[in-house]
C-alpha cells in the first residue's frame, strides 16, 4: 500500500511550507533525518517522472 504524508511546517521561514512525504513507515516523515542529496541530473529525472504521471 502507498501511503503519503502531509505535513505544513513554517517555524524557520515566515510563509508556509506543504510538505508531501511519501511514506513506507512512520519514521519517514522526521524531518530531524538528514536531507537527501541529489545531483541536477537526478533531480531532471525525478522531475520527467513526476509529470509523466500527472
Amino acid at each position: 500500500m502507498q501511503k503519503v504524508g502531509v505535513a505544513v511546517l513554517g517555524l524557520e521561514v515566515p510563509h508556509a511550507h506543504i510538505h508531501l512525504v511519501p511514506l513506507q513507515g512512520e519514521g519517514d516523515i522526521n524531518f530531524s533525518n538528514p536531507k537527501l542529496k541529489f545531483s541536477p541530473e537526478q533531480f531532471n529525472e525525478i522531475a520527467q517522472k513526476i509529470k509523466q504521471c500527472l
